[in-house]
Formats: structure tokens, C-alpha cells, sequence
């Protein structure tokens, strides 16, 4: 599944067991680097930015050119979930199409023990029954700028502290004119290009979102684990949610996808919109060896460990496995994930391919002698900044990255812990994630009024806190501030027994109170959150200074010596911003077989067993005999995606939608590194078959009239 994880920002988080990683930046396409890396990139491939697509080569390849009117129409149909995915608008009232695995935190929050939404679905049947999602934020992409010159002229000259204070203090400048204080608006300054180019982007945003429609879970990751990053596939991955504004459905009658009349066909032109997390395509090999060597190797270590305690606590009682479900989905898909990039990056042809191409630009950089002088040393520089961070990483990763204080308790106390002390600094001096600008998004998580469990929390926090010491070691001495004479089972359970706030009027108090109210709260937690953010704002100083400021200047040196050498008609890194993809409905070939783009429903019935994950919901098993078999389900498409995809659009050359990219298959693991035509695929629900199981399945026929209009 397609979530970019990078972005969860509620709940348990994600982020909280990743490894370290360093700044995304762009590699050239294992497969095919003498076009990519002399600047004409393949049909097919690329995750373009709306404002500089490249209508004529689709028009050359393909006989349509879309106008800046077509874009301009996807550009502001399409939507991004802020906590991770992608989504569009599909009716003139502010319906959201997207996974059902993007809006699966919103159906957990919903759910109670004796409403476990996750497995039995939902669907309002009136518009009064559509559900709030406690912290659910959607942003639509109403303006692109350059800020390019503004943005480099504020880093000219500068290094490590300097640099790092530059970068956030214009960046906050920015985004506080940008938004003009108005809360509904959200404004990102974004570095493409390795600092190259920056645009800024000015979304309008939406919290009032509510829940529509969610199929069972069962139906919507059919197969589970082992048909995730596969195909064929047969699920029915979709949920819709409503837009509102002053308490009624957004107005989006200009700019909304409409359903296509007629199924998408093997060699049919289509288009993804939606937002990729992010890609390493231009990344040095010694970037690319820093992954292979040290991150994936200790994600992949701690992501399976984990999975084997939620998988042993799932097996405890029903009530258990209904909320540990959302948390496994997201380890197992993770693990999945990055066993994929790792066995790409472990593919000696893939960094050895990587290297001719990096030495080809260096030999044309050192030819040069003002290039020499800006870009010669920057490889160097990247490899010696890498090789001074790695003893320094895991202190990061267990600290500020929170792969050692994994609950959502923990990163709630933090929170309202910093923010007083953030508020209270002028706007550009702040945090990022403290700005006007940006905090309205951590507003939302820490007021969310939703379920926290105890022994999930406890779990997760005894789990991680062993980690941080068995990376760390038992004489480290911020472990020893940590634990003291406690093993960290008894400090997650003192904490998590202790604190209150798993009440959300608590938190709101707290964060309205500001810093008299935290200072003068008890909470346990609250006081350990105090105790060691010293520590994690140390490190987290460190990196920002003496690791990410010299890998950025590294980056925009060489970004400079690309553009003198290939100009711009290569396209950028994914950033979690609006991209557009093209390609065609077109299947593959895997071990010597053929693979067929399309999947049909009368498979579906055919793979199903009985049990899970095979085991289809009584609703589907009821409509057997009212649904056309020949219905096409899941198909593939040869878009360029990655992370973040899931949820997008995929629309035909008339903008109207055709699928719901939901995976990508196993070979598309790879996308993080380069993109492969013959193999890399999207994955995709076929409208049409949306529509059938709307109106055979669940009957939901206020939700088909609606997308009919």
C-alpha cells in the first residue's frame, strides 16, 4: 500500500520506527541513466510538476497535449491528505475519493469496541449521519510560485548554524506572508532540484472532514500481506469523505473529477495525479550506500521485531487484534516496503550503474573550471558529512527521531511541552512545525478528541525504550537519565499508568493554558517529556547544523552544474507535492510469465478461501448473483508512482476518472531509486467496478446518484 508513512503525524506514529534518514534527493533511473542523466527522460517516466509538464512530448507520444486549461482542472480537482496520501474531489458537494487505508486512522477513531468500523464498514445513508474525522486534514493546491531567488539569496555565503537559522527564518518569512495569518490557508516553501529551484505552494485548508463511505476491511486489502505489492489483485480499496465550510459541503462544482462512462483498456492513455512522498533519484553513491549499509538494514531489523510483538498481542482476544490492526497494517506494509528497496539497492548493477553515471558528470563538471569551482567537491563533501554522521545517527534516530519514545502519549506531552516555549520566539526563530503557519495541522492531533489505548501505548513505549538502550547501551548517559534503576517496562507502564492525557479536554487545556499550564501540571508524562527534550533539541541541532546544512549546499552545487550542463528537462525529486504522471493501462512480463493488465470480479471469487486474508465479507458473498463477473477490478498502468500515490486519480485524457491508484506491484519498490519501464506498475481499482459494488454490494444509493451528476 502507497501511503507515504513519512507524513503519519497521528497516533502511534510511524515515523517513531523508521531509521534515520537522510534529506530526500534525486538519482537517475538504474535501468535507463544515459537518457535520464543526459536530460531526456523516457516515455512514461517522470512525476512532472503542474507548472512545468511536458505537453508536448505527451502530445508527440501520444496525440493529446494537455492544455494549461486540463491542468489547471487537475490541479485543483486533486487533493492531498496532510497526515500522508493523496485523494480527489468526485462530486460538486466536496466528495473526497481516496484508499481506504489513507482514511483508516479516521474509521479507527470512529470505532469503539462495540463498533469496530475497520470490519464492518460504514456508510451514511444521509448526509446528517456522514462522521467528523476527529484529525483529518485536507489541502487543495490553489497557487504555485517561484521564490527561488529569494530563498538563495537569504543561504548566500552561509555554513552549518548560519546556514540551518537562514533557511528556517526565510522559510517562516515566507509562509507568514503567504498566508496572511489566515489559519485556512497553509503555504510551503518547496526545495526541488537539491535547492535548485524553490516554489512555494498555497493550499487551502480543510479539518472539517467527514467520513461517507468505507468498505469492510476485508474487501478493501483482499490478500493482506502476501498479495500487498503484487498483482494480480482483487481489492476494493476506496473510501469517500465530504469536504465542509461553515458547516455545510464545500461548493466544488468547478473543479471536480467525474467518473468516465466506459472502463479503461490494455493501451489506454492515462494519467495519476496525486502527491509522491518522496524519491532518491538523484542521490550520490555514497548516499545511496549510506541506505543500503546502515538505514534499511536497521529499519528492516526493528520493523520485524515489532511486527512479531503486535502480531503476539493481536492473538490475546478480539479486542486486542481491533486495535492493533491499523498499527500492524502500516508495520507490515513498511517492512514490505523496504525489503523491496533494499533488495534493489542491494543489486550490484544498480550503484555500479550509478557510479558511471556520477562520473560522467564529474568529468564534465572538472572540465569546466567555474563549475569545478562550485560542484568539484561537493561528492566529497556529502561522503566525508555521511561518514562524521554515522556514529552520530542512532542517537538521532532513538531521540529526536523517536524510534525510542514510540506512543502517541509521549509525542503529545512533547508537544504541548515545546510549544510555549516555540510561541514565545518570533515566528521566523521557531521550529518549523511551531510556525503560524504550520501549526494548525499539530492543533488538530493534539485536540483530536479519539480513543488511546493503554496497552497498545505500553507496548509500543516498552518496545522502543529497549531499543533506544540496546542501540545506545546500558552506560550511554542519556539512557541512564531515562530508565534510572527502571527496566523500560516498568517506565512505560509508570508513565502510561500515570498520565491523564488520554483525555483530550486535558490537552486542549494544556495547549490553551500555554506555559504556566504545562509548567504547573503534575503529569508524569509531561515532566519526562521535559526532562529529556534538552537532549533531543541538542541532537536535532546538531544534524540541522553540521549534517543536513553542508548536504544541502553540497546538493544545491550540484543542482547548479546539472542545470548549466542538462537544463531543466528532467524533473524533480517527489516532494509530497502535486505531480502528474502518464503512461498507459499495459501489463508485464514476471519470471517468464505474461501478466495481464487487468483483473476481473469473477476472480476475485475464484481466489477467495474462506479465511483471511482471502475471506470475503457476507456482503460480497450476498451480491454474488446481481454482480457482472466480468466486471473489470484492479488493473495496472505503467504511471510512475511511489509512496504517497495511494489515493490518487487516475483520469483519461477527457479528466475524467478511469481507477484509484492504490500499490504499485513488487518491482515498483524499486521507484524510491529509478523507475524501470518494462516492470514498474501501478496499481489501480477500476471505476467501474467503484460504481458496480456501490450499487449491487452496499447500496449506497445516495453516494451513486451523487458521483453520476
Amino acid at each position: 500500500m502507497f501511503t507515504h508513512d513519512k507524513k503519519f503525524s497521528l497516533g502511534v506514529k510511524l515515523t517513531a520506527i523508521e531509521d534515520f534518514k537522510m534529506p530526500p534527493r534525486y538519482i537517475c533511473s538504474f535501468i535507463l541513466f544515459a537518457s535520464i542523466c543526459t536530460g531526456s527522460a523516457r516515455a512514461d517516466e517522470g512525476m512532472w510538476l503542474l507548472n512545468d509538464f511536458p505537453a508536448a512530448q505527451v502530445e508527440k507520444l501520444y496525440g493529446f497535449k494537455p492544455s494549461q486549461a486540463w491542468l489547471d482542472h487537475a490541479r485543483l480537482s486533486a487533493v492531498r491528505l496532510a497526515q500522508g496520501c493523496s485523494a480527489g474531489f468526485v462530486s460538486g458537494r466536496g466528495l473526497v475519493q481516496t484508499n481506504h487505508h489513507c482514511a483508516e486512522h479516521c474509521i479507527e477513531q470512529l470505532s469503539t469496541g462495540g463498533k469496530n468500523l475497520v470490519a464492518t464498514g460504514f456508510y451514511a445513508k444521509e448526509e446528517k449521519d456522514e462522521a467528523k474525522c476527529p484529525a483529518l486534514e485536507v489541502n487543495q493546491l490553489i497557487e504555485i510560485g517561484d521564490v527561488t531567488a529569494r530563498v538563495q539569496d537569504a543561504l548566500a555565503g552561509k555554513e552549518g548554524a548560519a546556514f540551518a537559522e537562514a533557511k528556517r527564518a526565510i522559510e517562516a518569512a515566507i509562509a507568514a506572508e503567504c498566508t496572511g495569518g489566515d489559519a485556512a490557508l497553509r503555504c510551503d516553501t518547496v526545495e526541488l532540484y537539491s535547492g535548485g529551484v524553490y516554489n512555494l505552494y498555497k493550499y487551502r485548508r480543510y479539518q472539517d472532514v467527514r467520513l461517507v463511505f468505507a468498505p469492510e476491511q476485508a474487501i478493501a486489502f483482499f490478500g493482506g500481506d502476501p498479495d500487498n505489492f503484487e498483482f494480480p489483485r482483487y481489492d476494493y480499496d476506496v473510501s469517500y469523505l465530504r469536504v465542509y465550510e461553515n458547516g455545510k459541503p464545500l461548493d466544488t462544482a468547478a473543479n471536480y473529477f467525474r467518473y468516465a462512462a466506459a472502463d479503461a483498456k490494455p493501451g489506454d492513455l492515462t494519467f495519476t495525479v496525486g502527491h509522491p512522498g518522496s524519491t532518491q533519484r538523484l542521490d550520490t553513491v555514497a548516499e545511496l550506500e549510506y541506505d543500503r549499509d546502515v538505514s534499511m538494514p536497521r529499519s528492516l531489523f526493528r520493523l520485524s521485531e515489532l511486527r512479531g510483538q503486535l502480531t503476539e498481542f493481536s492473538t490475546k482476544g478480539p479486542e486486542e487484534a481491533r486495535i492493533a490492526t491499523g498499527l500492524l497494517f502500516g508495520v507490515e506494509n513498511s517492512l514490505k516496503a523496504r525489503k523491496g528497496q533494499f533488495e534493489a539497492l542491494v543489486d550490484p548493477a544498480i550503484i555500479a550503474a550509478k557510479a558511471e553515471a556520477e562520473s560522467e558528470i564529474r568529468e564534465k563538471v572538472d572540465a569546466d573550471p567555474a563549475l569545478r569551482a562550485d560542484a568539484g567537491a561537493a561528492w566529497d563533501t556529502i561522503r566525508t558529512t555521511l561518514a562524521a554522521w554515522r556514529p552520530k545517527s542512532n542517537r538521532y534516530t532513538f531521540l529526536e527521531g523517536r524510534a525510542g519514545f514510540n506512543s502517541r502519549l509521549f509525542s503529545d506531552a512533547l508537544a504541548l511541552v515545546r510549544y510555549p516555549e516555540e510561541k514565545a520566539k518570533p515566528d521566523a526563530k521557531r521550529l518549523p512545525e511551531y510556525t503560524d503557519a504550520n501549526f494548525p495541522i499539530l492543533r488538530q492531533s493534539l485536540a483530536a478528541d479519539e480513543p488511546i489505548y493503554p496497552e497498545l501505548e505500553k507496548l509500543t513505549l516498552t518496545f522502543s525504550l529497549t531499543k533506544l538502550r540496546e542501540a545506545l547501551g546500558p552506560d550511554d548517559a542519556f539512557v541512564k537519565k531515562v530508565l534510572g534503576k527502571k527496566s523500560p517496562a516498568e517506565l512505560a507502564a509508570e508513565l502510561i499508568d500515570g498520565t491523564k492525557l488520554r483525555d483530550a479536554g486535558l490537552r486542549r487545556q494544556l495547549l490553551e493554558g500555554g506555559g504556566p499550564a504545562v509548567e504547573a501540571s503534575a503529569d508524569p508524562m509531561i515532566a519526562f517529556a521535559r526532562l529529556v527534550d534538552p537532549d533531543f533539541r541538542a541532537i536535532r541541532k546538531d544534524y540541522e547544523d553540521n549534517t543536513a546544512a553542508p548536504l544541502e549546499r553540497a546538493h544545491t552545487a550540484l543542482a547548479r552544474a546539472r542545470f548549466k550542463i542538462y537544463g531543466t528537462s528532467i524533473y524533480p525529486d517527489a516532494t509530497f507535492t502535486l505531480r502528474i504522471s502518464y503512461g498507459t493501462v499495459r501489463g508485464y512480463m514476471q519470471d517468464g510469465k505474461e501478466i495481464a493488465p487487468i483483473t476481473r470480479i469473477a476472480g476475485l471469487f475464484e481466489r477467495a478461501t474462506g479465511a483471511p486474508p482471502f475471506k470475503l465479507p457476507e456482503t460480497w458473498i450476498a451480491a454474488r448473483g446481481s454482480l457482472n463477473m466480468d466486471q473489470p477490478l484492479n488493473f495496472v498502468t505503467d504511471n510512475d508512482i511511489i509512496g504517497g500515490n495511494s489515493g490518487s486519480p487516475v483520469i483519461n485524457a477527457a479528466g475524467e476518472i478511469v481507477g484509484l491508484i492504490f500499490d504499485g506491484n513488487i518491482q515498483s519498490l524499486g521507484g524510491d531509486f529509478g523507475f524501470d519501464p518494462a516492470v514498474n506498475r501501478a496499481v489501480a481499482v477500476n471505476a467501474g467496478a467503484l460504481r458496480e459494488g456501490l450499487a449491487k454490494v452496499y447500496h449506497a444509493d445516495r453516494l451513486v446518484a451523487e458521483l453520476a451528476q
